[in-house]
């Protein structure tokens, strides 16, 4: 019955996973790593082998994509 306030206090044994982060692979030098195109199922330039979705948006019935990150206050 309580369930939902356990989980808001923290005595809830599962954590709660919020968001999911992306990183990309790096090398031993620090560089950041290339895909190899070879293998279609994995993607080599990120970490655990899947790359984010790129969010598409809809303005005035034309779709764009963003291709730099837009910085915010």
């Amino acid at each position: 019955m309580w369930s939902w306030l356990e989980k808001v206090i923290g005595t809830y044994d599962k954590p709660l996973v919020l968001t999911k982060e992306y990183k990309r692979a790096r090398t031993k030098r620090g560089r950041y790593k290339g895909d190899d195109k070879s293998t279609k199922d994995i993607n080599e330039a990120w970490v655990g082998g899947k790359a984010p979705k790129k969010k598409v948006y809809k303005i005035g019935g034309k779709r764009y994509t963003l291709k730099k990150r837009i910085k915010t206050r």
